[in-house]
């Protein structure tokens, strides 16, 4: 179990909502619309991504491939490409934005942290006061960066994207050897949107045993089926892109959910946790009051006399189990009945010798 915020995050402990906006805002303005739908909805956090376009794709002519949807209601979609640096511009804020931004969130009562490149902008997130830092997929195998940021002290959220196990333990080690143990490890499926074939949400409860930390899934797909069945089976913590119109044209829009639906994920998320409740079976007074009407009893198949022997030719079983349960059935044979008693009436512990 960790903690980010004051608000714990393990096995026991309630699921911790991530709304995604880094890659969704076109803007300081629609950065805060979002992270106020997001604080509206009851999410525990809003994630962005600090970069600096130029500096992290020199080259622009880097291209990217990506699905955007044409029509919500056929479902058309369509693959398009453009420089990655045109993507990654439609995301830049200033630092002065971002302090910004940051006291708005704080304002809001939502957890507000970011994605890194670079490592002096793990110092700019230290400094605004952020808990935690996400050091994406591309980045997992850089170690000296992933170092860096473990000795910041923050919660450090690993997203593993493609990576193998052999990454995936080298990154951890690489945290851990900081002194740091506050980590979250992502298993985060690649493509936008991703596969099916990738999303393997069976690696979640091996990754939960492997390294013994919380376990995320940083969802790509639309709709929130993939989240409900990542949480049933144990990830802690669930990140899920919004947007305000899945068919901007855009990466990630797609498979983002949009403000109608923002508090029905939320809400969905927090009935799962109710219903899948604790790993031993308890049964509540209004549970077992409420089934006595559909358990049996075992009353007299007909009348009898006293000091009749008790058999199973002269019992019967019927509803509601108020009386003397079927299980004691056995106990009764060979027994004789104390006194007379009409057929239909149910037996107790003083009907029989």
């Amino acid at each position: 179990m960790i903690s980010i915020d004051k608000k714990k995050i393990g096995k026991g402990h309630p699921v911790f909502i991530v709304f995604e906006a880094g890659p969704t805002h076109d803007g300081l303005e629609s950065a805060k619309g979002l992270a106020k739908l997001a604080a509206e909805a009851g999410a525990d956090a809003v994630k962005f991504q600090v970069l600096d376009p130029e500096r992290l794709v020199p080259d622009p002519s880097q291209q990217f491939s990506y699905s955007i949807l044409v029509d919500k209601i056929t479902g058309e979609q369509k693959e398009v490409s453009e420089p990655l640096l045109d993507i990654l511009r439609r995301r830049y804020l200033t630092k002065d934005e971002w302090r910004e931004l940051k006291a708005y969130c704080d304002a809001l009562g939502i957890t507000f942290f970011s994605t890194a490149t670079f490592v002096d902008e793990v110092d700019f997130l230290k400094d605004l006061g952020c808990d935690t830092i996400k050091v994406c997929s591309g980045d997992v195998n850089h170690l000296s960066f992933i170092r860096y940021c473990a000795e910041t002290g923050m919660v450090i959220q690993l997203d593993t994207g493609n990576a193998t196990i052999g990454e995936i333990e080298r990154a951890v080690d690489e945290v851990l050897a900081t002194g740091n143990d506050r980590i979250i490890i992502h298993n985060c499926p690649s493509g936008y949107p991703a596969r099916l074939e990738s999303i393997n949400l069976n690696l979640i409860p091996t990754l939960s045993h492997m390294f013994g930390c919380p376990v995320a899934f940083s969802d790509h797909t639309p709709g929130w089926d993939m989240d409900i069945a990542a949480i049933a089976l144990g990830a802690n913590m669930v990140e899920k892109t919004i947007t305000l119109d899945r068919t901007t044209p855009s990466v990630e829009h797609l498979f983002s959910i949009e403000p109608e639906d923002m508090k029905r994920f939320v809400g969905s998320v927090r009935d799962l946790e109710v219903a899948l409740g604790r790993n031993r079976k308890i049964i509540s007074p209004e549970e077992r009051k409420g089934g006595v009407g559909a358990r049996r009893s075992i009353v007299l198949a007909r009348d009898v006399r006293e000091g009749e022997l008790i058999t199973a030719e002269n019992i019967d079983f019927v509803r509601p189990g108020t009386g003397m349960p079927p299980d004691m059935a056995d106990t009764l044979m060979g027994k004789r009945f104390s006194g007379k008693k009409r057929k239909g009436e149910q037996l107790g512990w003083g009907d029989f010798s």
